[in-house]
């Protein structure tokens, strides 16, 4: 087999002729200045220096050392032709003629986007042009004293070198903007790669909103009084939702931004701001000191620091100094925390909704394919075939209980939180619909306050709330359930009983979902506990945050009321 052969690049046509262009301008220029036609042969001397880097322009090593010849010659000519031109009263303009050329080489190097050697040409341009000039004699002095040989020299040079620029900032602008722009998923990809690698240097590995926000409370209390404190952050309809507090008491902290409070006030302004009334809409003193620190990332506020002392002028001007430059860091780490977060919910819950449609488009077609067929068959059987029509109707009904289960996964995977219905309605809606299909008596205790709690901890809370009631359909037997749901953030409480068989017998697959929803309270710093019912049953109780009036989970006296 012959070896193949690689063909070498011929000269581009507009760069040949570019550069005859050029080779004619500086000689028509070169002989009006120096009305010598000896003088011409500088222009072969260039014609010969560029023709290796003319004939070979992807050579490595040919095609720079050609125009590197290109601009040592250049700059040997601009002296010896300056020498013995006569152009105006000034001595040394005349190297003007033949200096246009050195726009040939940088240009080539610039649209080979080989930056560097451009540079490289141009100092070696100017270092021929320093010692041509201070060898070359004229009239009793030497080339580089002239100020007109020195003006044109650095005129083209300055010219050549924002022309490099020019090219440089022109090829990085069309890079960012178009060429070799990656794909919208790749870009993610890459984006999300940095992103984990930076969450593993954080301390603690984490970028879990909650956690950073009591720990930036932590730092705030060694800085200043703080007898109450909360971080706030947006949550959509024009309220705050607590991702952590401090102090003794719970606090039901103002979470309205179109209120009249200093709140409000800090939000709107992305200024400190003091007040001398609590920020609680319940809490009463006689001496309260609040301080309300915005936390602004860039141009965005991203959340809200609110300290309280039972004190009167708690925060001068010195203290919010202080508290202050602990924020403005925390607020960058902040609102990392929260986009992840976003990004996560975002892929979560697109994950769910391409599950829902392949369940739907997949196994729920075929198996409703399946009972049409047996429905067929049942139809065709006469000849004494009772054995095979009664193995027909057990297999047509455990079709139909296989779809109802499949739709009530398509109903799982798609229920959500309505940011204005809330979390209880959302729990609610799932278990009437699950206990109507499973033949439960659904009992519902729901208490829910207008404040709500972080999205990601509805998402968690609805998640395992839904594992309980499946979980209680399955495996338990039961006729009853009770669904209570308390939420006042930024404390919730959702518990779900039954009067099943309990625990002891339960399957392996459903101890796979109590391990789930321990997973799921841990990732929300929650509190699950599963323990037996009296006198038959589970109860499963999951706890976010402290309440005033209960600190554990409660007994398992469930209401008996719908």
């Amino acid at each position: 087999m012959p070896a193949s052969t690689t063909t070498a690049p011929h000269p581009h046509p507009l760069a040949a002729a570019a550069r005859l262009v050029m080779l004619a301008l500086i000689a028509i220029l070169t002989l009006f200045a120096t009305r010598d036609v000896t003088q011409l042969w500088w222009i072969a001397l260039l014609a010969v220096a560029g023709l290796p880097s003319l004939l070979a322009p992807q050579h490595p090593l040919i095609a720079p050392l050609s125009r590197v010849a290109e601009v040592v010659v250049l700059g040997l000519a601009a002296s010896q032709v300056a020498a013995v031109a006569s152009i105006g009263t000034v001595d040394g303009l005349g190297a003007s003629a033949v200096l246009p050329y050195l726009a040939v080489p940088v240009t080539v190097t610039a649209l080979r986007r080989r930056f560097r050697e451009g540079a490289a040409l141009l100092s070696v341009s100017a270092a021929t042009l320093l010692v041509s000039g201070a060898l070359t004699e004229v009239d009793g002095g030497v080339q580089l004293g002239q100020p007109g040989y020195l003006a044109v020299c650095a005129q083209w040079l300055i010219l050549a070198v924002l022309g490099l620029y020019a090219a440089g900032t022109l090829h990085r602008v069309l890079v960012v903007r178009g060429e070799g722009k990656p794909q919208p998923y790749a870009e993610a990809t890459r984006l999300l790669t940095q992103l984990r690698t930076v969450a593993r240097q954080l301390p603690g590995a984490t970028l879990d909103p909650g956690g950073i926000s009591e720990h930036l409370l932590e730092e705030l209390r060694t800085v200043a009084q703080a007898d109450r404190g909360a971080v706030l952050s947006a949550s959509g309809g024009g309220r705050l939702v607590v991702l952590a507090q401090a102090g003794v008491d719970r606090v039901d902290w103002e979470t309205t931004l179109d209120a009249d409070s200093a709140i409000a006030d800090a939000w709107a302004s992305q200024q400190a701001t003091t007040a001398a009334r609590s920020q609680s809409r319940s809490h009463r003193g006689p001496d309260v000191s609040a301080l309300i620190v915005p936390l602004v990332a860039g141009v965005r506020t991203v959340g809200l620091v609110v300290l309280e002392a039972d004190a009167a002028h708690a925060y001068p001007p010195p203290v919010v100094s202080r508290v202050t430059a602990l924020t403005r860091p925390a607020a960058l780490r902040l609102e990392a925390a929260l986009l992840f977060d976003e990004v996560r919910s975002l892929a979560t819950n697109e994950e769910r909704q391409r599950l829902a449609r392949e369940i739907h488009d997949g196994v729920a077609q075929e198996l409703v394919m399946v009972g049409y067929g047996i429905d067929n068959a049942m139809a065709t059987v006469f000849d004494d075939a009772d054995e095979t029509a009664e193995a027909l109707r057990t297999l047509r009904g455990e079709v139909t209980r296989v779809i109802q289960e499949l739709r009530l996964s398509l109903f799982e995977l798609r229920s959500e939180v309505d940011r204005q219905g809330g979390l209880a309605a959302a729990i609610a809606e799932y278990a009437r619909t699950v206990g109507a299909s499973g033949g439960l008596r659904v009992h519902l205790s729901l208490d829910e306050s207008t404040a709500r709690l972080p999205a990601a901890t509805e998402a968690e809370l609805l998640r395992i709330a839904q594992e309980a009631v499946t979980n209680a359909r399955k495996h338990a037997g039961a006729s009853n359930l009770w669904v209570t749901c308390e939420v006042d953030p930024p404390y919730a409480q959702i518990e779900v009983s039954d009067d099943g068989q309990g625990m002891a017998d339960q399957r392996p697959d459903g101890r796979y979902g109590l391990a789930i929803m321990a997973e799921r309270a841990e990732r929300i710093r929650g509190r699950l506990e599963i323990r037996p019912r009296q006198p038959s049953g589970t109860t499963v109780a999951v706890v976010v945050g402290t309440s005033s009036r209960r600190d554990n989970v409660r007994d398992s006296a469930a209401p008996e009321g719908e």
